[in-house]
């Protein structure tokens, strides 16, 4: 299966900067970037709201052979991971793109398309939140307390 941005010759760099290029035109106020362990972060505040995506790197192990199952040298699987490194942040200006487009487009609200990425007070994104209270509740069938308001029917 051929991969988004597979070939790409756009730099890491040229796709951060597009990145915040965009944030700014759809009016983030505030932007950051950085490194996580092996993940790069990109964070913007838009309408008070703090946004945290995590771009993990590929991991070295998984690029050591080829389809072949021919082992890389060193200079070749660096090649490789710098390749990759390109794709994974042509899919995350892709994919935030996409996000911003759809709220300005009226297809979703900015909640819906950054709710997961959402940074809480305890510095946790949404998602990191409510994921493990979401397993648990698939898992014992209750609803998690505190998770969702009481609904009341109309």
């Amino acid at each position: 299966m051929r991969r988004y941005a597979q070939n790409t010759k756009v730099t890491s760099d040229k796709s951060r900067a597009e990145i915040e290029h965009l944030l700014t035109n759809y009016g983030a106020d505030q932007f950051l970037y950085g490194w996580d362990g092996d993940a790069a972060v990109i964070g913007f505040r838009h309408k008070n709201r703090s946004i945290r995506f995590h771009l993990p790197s590929a991991n070295r192990e998984d690029y050591r052979k080829t389809a072949g199952r021919v082992t890389r040298t060193e200079v070749q699987l660096d090649a490789v991971m710098a390749k990759e490194r390109k794709r994974r942040w042509r899919a995350l200006a892709l994919a935030i793109k996409a996000k911003l487009e759809a709220c300005a487009t009226g297809i979703a609200t900015f909640e819906d398309e950054f709710l997961a990425y959402t940074v809480l007070p305890n510095g946790q994104t949404m998602s990191q939140w409510v994921s493990p209270q979401l397993k648990e509740a698939y898992e014992n069938g209750k609803m998690p307390v505190g998770l969702l308001p009481a609904w009341k029917g109309k």
